[in-house]
């Protein structure tokens, strides 16, 4: 048994009453080993779970019998994910049973099928990469890009994790795929499963010192909660240990077990045979810098430093997470919220301290309330502090004052700050497929650029000399990768899900139907008379699961029902709100009902500077669903009073129709665009 948490070190003032017991994981005669359990409350108060939902690793009395959900006995007997999986990746089966197909996420794969085919299942899995701050190695992305072709569907997907997946994979050619990746200074462990995923950072190549140690950490975040078993290894490289040397900081922190925090008689000191309750989502960033969502993460680390630029230590925030389920009211989005302020030498004890709190006490019973935002709305903030401080050892300091947070981009060209230059891609839902993935690969390899996934599933190509700007904007714009000013601003903050048809979850279409939902919108704000450079930043899933964070988004579609969505409004455009459910079952086909409304009364009734999300949460819902109601069509639209004509040749307009062809769109939209994007440039001072 590990040691108590409450043994000395202890930060004075910690409340003593409430005290843990190390838990050593099930033994495999099903047998729950001791634990003292925390004080049993209600669900819904807000100090506690009740017995019959309390984590198994801290039972009410010795080998009593706890509900668990079949997920945790997978993980209990597969000797530390190895059983059955290793079995059936031999059997001449397509697909794998139900207990490996569980167990295979935790090695960053999911089985699917195609669901536009009908009669006989077509199994095939998708793969996800594993890539802290969203770093790709050239060599990395070029393996990457040739799975995709030899193994998969042919494209590349970027997640808005900052990591690759490929789609398509056929079962018997997934050791292949997965000994090539991490040979190539590639992994795919704990890319999914119910351990930490793959932890955010900017992605932002600056050489300045807050944004190389915020990296550096998250790179150290993600090693200290890696998987150590070996069963990777094991199955897919035969037991080769494809691996660099751990930093020594990040060994110290883990086999530290000075709080009762550790196994130290397994091989997953830190997970135990069991691992987490629900995945886990972690995000280090820097002051103002919002591009990775930091309130949507389990725990949000923000790099604190002082006068001159020095890292002194980490604001930490916990309970984030998107999930929920329909017409299920107890579950729901929910923010981070403040924990406290570490020292920069403790952060990964106060990070494991906190993964050890949840390990502990997160639901076992019901994976629809596992993850960390359960316990902590449960508990409270005050009571979850003092659990973690036991098992930090020290007190938490008080959170240190933040600026305002802004959303990044960091798409165009900028200066990385060593002499070097780096060119941000906006990539529509992240598909790389087709002309842009071939002239990408082109360019990758000529010049050995490293590249990096940006959280909005777009993508940097870094460490650019400034003699090759020209050259490589050519080659870009010729596959469609336009700079910024010639790209829709709606496109350019958008975001959806994969959804259908390769997404089990998937009620209705996500990535597949917003490019003509961004069509639409645009069509609407000409109608109602907004300007061109109005946007508002729209996130479509396909299903309640949030996995492109629409409830941070102005206008989130959330898929309901065959091709129906759930409308979300009142987020912000630095996503630091939560937006609110609007309206159900919205079809479709019906989304301008809606949609005209709104965007108008926004063009009137706008304060100052006030972005979409501001606007609907000032007005109220229930004026929005009158206005909606009583709507009957803005009158003569301002923007039908003008025909410009565009095109004074053939010539151009059939340079202008094969651009805009590689975009999915018509050659008149496109010449729009460019029109609008260059008046909207001069008129701000920035044309060039």
């Amino acid at each position: 048994m590990a040691a108590s948490a409450a043994a000395a070190g202890i930060g004075a003032g910690a409340d003593r009453r409430v005290q843990i017991r190390g838990f050593r994981g099930l033994r495999s005669s099903g047998l729950i080993p001791f634990g003292r359990p925390l004080p049993a409350l209600p669900i819904g108060s807000s100090s506690g779970f009740s017995s019959i939902i309390r984590a198994v690793s801290t039972p009410t009395k010795p080998d009593t019998a706890v509900k668990r959900s079949k997920v945790e006995l997978f993980k209990e007997q597969s000797n530390f994910l190895r059983f059955p999986l290793n079995e059936e990746l031999l059997s001449e089966a397509p697909n794998i049973n139900e207990a490996a197909t569980q167990l295979i996420k935790f090695h960053g794969s999911y089985q699917q099928t195609n669901r536009d085919e009908r009669g006989v299942k077509s199994y095939q899995f998708m793969l996800r990469t594993k890539n802290p701050c969203g770093k790709v190695p050239n060599k990395l992305y070029l393996v990457m890009d040739d799975l995709a072709d030899e193994f998969g569907i042919g494209t590349l997907r970027l997640t808005t994790r900052q990591t690759f997946q490929l789609h398509g994979i056929l079962k018997k050619d997934l050791k292949t795929v997965m000994s090539t990746i991490i040979k190539n200074m590639g992994s795919t462990l704990g890319a999914c499963g119910d351990l930490n995923r793959n932890v955010l950072a900017p992605a932002a190549p600056y050489a300045k010192k807050e944004y190389v140690f915020a990296q550096e950490t998250a790179e150290n975040i993600a090693t200290l909660l890696t998987p150590q078993s070996g069963a990777y290894y094991d199955l897919w490289v035969d037991g080769e240990k494809v691996m660099s040397a751990e930093p020594p900081e990040v060994v110290k922190a883990r086999n530290d077990n000075s709080h009762g925090t550790n196994f130290p008689d397994l091989p997953e000191p830190i997970y135990g045979t069991q691992f987490l309750p629900r995945k886990f989502k972690i995000a280090v960033t820097v002051p103002k810098d919002n591009s990775v969502d930091i309130l949507t993460n389990d725990i949000g680390v923000v790099l604190v430093s002082d006068d001159d630029g020095e890292p002194r230590g980490f604001n930490i925030y916990v309970g984030g997470g998107m999930g929920r389920t329909h017409r299920v009211e107890t579950t729901f989005p929910r923010l981070g919220e403040p924990l406290g302020y570490v020292p920069k030498a403790d952060i990964l004890f106060a990070i494991k301290a906190i993964v050890v709190t949840q390990r502990e006490n997160g639901r076992r019973d019901d994976r629809k309330y596992s993850r960390m935002k359960y316990l902590i709305s449960a508990w409270g903030i005050e009571k979850f502090r003092s659990v973690v401080e036991q098992y930090y050892g020290k007190k938490f300091e008080p959170f240190r004052e933040l600026p305002e947070w802004e959303f990044k981009s960091y798409l165009g060209w900028h200066e990385q700050g060593n002499g070097a230059m780096f060119c941000g891609l906006s990539v529509d839902n992240g598909r790389i497929g087709g002309k842009m993935k071939k002239t990408l690969r082109e360019v990758i390899e000529k010049y050995n650029l490293n590249v990096r996934i940006t959280p909005n599933q777009n993508l940097i190509l870094c460490d650019i000399r400034c003699s090759w700007r020209r050259p490589i904007s050519i080659a870009l714009a010729q596959a469609g990768l336009l700079l910024p000013r010639y790209i829709d601003r709606l496109n350019l903050t958008a975001m959806a899900c994969p959804a259908l048809p390769l997404c089990p979850l998937a009620i209705t279409e996500a990535e597949r139907g917003i490019p003509d939902i961004l069509r639409r919108v645009r069509a609407v704000f000409d109608k109602v008379g907004l300007k061109y450079n109005d946007s508002v930043v729209i996130r479509v899933t396909g299903c309640p699961n949030g996995c492109a964070r629409p409830y941070m988004a102005e206008l989130g579609l959330v898929g309901d029902g065959p091709n129906s969505y759930q409308i979300w409004l009142g987020g912000t455009p630095n996503q630091t709100r939560l937006a609110k459910s609007f309206m159900n079952k919205v079809k479709v086909q019906d989304l301008e009902k809606v949609l005209e409304p709104l965007f108008y009364n926004w063009r009137i009734e706008r304060q100052r500077h006030e972005s979409f999300g501001d606007f609907t949460t000032r007005m109220g819902f229930d004026t929005l669903q009158e206005l909606v109601e009583k709507w009957e069509g803005p009158g003569e639209s301002s923007s039908s009073r003008f025909n410009l004509k565009i095109f004074s040749d053939r010539q151009t307009y059939e340079a202008m129709a094969n651009l805009a062809k590689l975009q999915n769109k018509s050659a008149h939209q496109l010449a729009m665009e460019v029109i609008r994007n260059y008046v909207a440039a001069q008129q701000n001072g920035k044309g060039e």
